[in-house]
């Protein structure tokens, strides 16, 4: 029987209600418990999903990559707006390190464990790795918002997580060509393809971030101030799609525009403080939402009969990425830096601290139609990453942070909802 228009409308509409309702109950519930939401978020779309069919919608519906999209798109924009500057300059070499080198080091490791463990070709198991190697700027930025923690740890941490997005997504697409045929791997042509992604996203950032400030000023050219928080989602989404478009890194674009529009004053560019704090208010509500919307769908999402027939795989696998991969990663890229000056307990928090969410569970609905061998592997072990890292790492945050003494004020775990 055909679905009219008006029956999908009502089922979407539908869906939103018990999405809100469930999340509003999980949020609440996850203040009691005094740990982040994302991670009863998941879970409860993983009740509300694949245990109860309540909520069912496809990772590969157009409804599902709209929301994934233009709910990490506004998140990593609103934690770039809380990035400062002068903390960036101390950690700029640890930053820089984390979010290339780092990612390969990371892949490279958790490759090697999938080829062993599930028996892939190379190249797949290089895929594979690629697809989870990046942390999840939508997973921490909020996560950080509820505990908080030292800003110096937090503000490397959340922009490793924006910046490094590129890294990963050349080298996820730049495998996924040698294994569909359409490429050759040459490490000139990589590079260069990082630079126009990484810069081609600052150099949009930077545009977009401007003019958010100069059409809500308070001079001639702020004739949209009373539209402020309009504005500054139209900016938002604005840098995304046209970095995305024109072929550059659509996510650092718009961490970037976040990052300009948070700095203005160190920038001396024009703006208007009473309408950035009405946008502050807007968006506090509005990243609410859509963490409620981007992990209970994720966490509906979850293929149990997969996760199953791979499921001990997978676990060694996401160890591997959790336990080797990640401090390996740590210790080789921020242990030398002697600007930053890290202390171990700083070292080994950023270690924990690597969620695996949004983007990667993007990645693998992108490839599903495309008919790769072992996809169903590749499927599993990202939802596997997914569950453990959001449930086992972001749940724990405040607890580990608390342990290893980068919490301000003993607080971890009762910040804001």
């Amino acid at each position: 029987m055909e679905i009219t228009t008006m029956e999908m409308v009502h089922r979407y509409i539908g869906l939103v209600l018990i999405v809100l309702i469930v999340g509003m109950f999980g949020g609440r519930l996850a203040r009691l418990l005094r740990i982040p939401d994302v991670a009863l978020f998941l879970l409860i779309g993983v009740l509300v999903g694949p245990i109860l069919h309540v909520v069912e919608l496809s990772p590969q519906s157009v409804a599902d990559q709209l929301i994934i999209t233009v709910g990490a798109t506004l998140i990593l924009f609103d934690g770039g707006r809380a990035i400062q500057f002068n903390i960036l300059k101390k950690v700029w070499f640890t930053l820089s390190m984390l979010s290339i080198p780092g990612v390969l080091i990371t892949a490279v490791v958790t490759a090697a464990a999938a080829y062993y463990l599930l028996d892939l070709p190379l190249s797949l198991a290089f895929l594979l790795a690629a697809i989870i190697s990046s942390t999840d700027p939508a997973t921490l930025i909020p996560v950080f918002r509820q505990v908080p923690i030292d800003e110096k740890v937090k503000q490397t941490v959340e922009s490793e997580s924006a910046f490094n997005d590129a890294t990963g997504s050349i080298v996820t697409f730049t495998t996924l060509g040698i294994v569909t045929g359409e490429a050759h791997f040459a490490i000139g042509s990589a590079l260069l393809e990082f630079v126009k992604m990484a810069v081609g996203g600052l150099v949009i950032g930077l545009i977009f971030g401007w003019l958010a400030t100069v059409l809500i000023s308070k001079r001639p050219g702020g004739f949209l101030r009373e539209y402020a928080s309009i504005v500054v989602i139209t900016v938002a989404l604005g840098a995304y799609l046209v970095g995305d478009l024109i072929g550059v890194s659509g996510f650092m674009a718009t961490f970037t525009a976040g990052l300009m529009l948070g700095n203005h004053e160190q920038l001396k560019w024009p703006t208007d403080e009473d309408r950035l704090r009405e946008v502050g208010h807007f968006f506090d509500g509005m990243t609410l939402i859509l963490r409620m919307m981007i992990f209970i769908l994720l966490g509906s999402q979850v293929d149990f009969s997969s996760l199953a027939d791979f499921w001990w795989q997978g676990l060694l696998i996401v160890l591997v990425l959790m336990f080797i991969a990640r401090p390996l990663t740590v210790f080789l890229c921020a242990g030398p830096d002697r600007m930053a000056k890290w202390s171990l307990k700083e070292l080994l928090f950023m270690c924990w601290v690597r969620e695996t969410g949004v983007i990667p569970a993007a990645l693998v609905a992108l490839m599903a139609g495309l008919e790769l061998p072992h996809y169903r592997e590749i499927s599993s072990v990202t939802f596997m990453a997914i569950l453990l890292t959001i449930i086992l790492q972001a749940g724990t945050t405040g607890i580990v942070a608390r342990k290893l003494g980068v919490a301000l004020d003993g607080s971890a775990g009762s910040g804001k909802h």
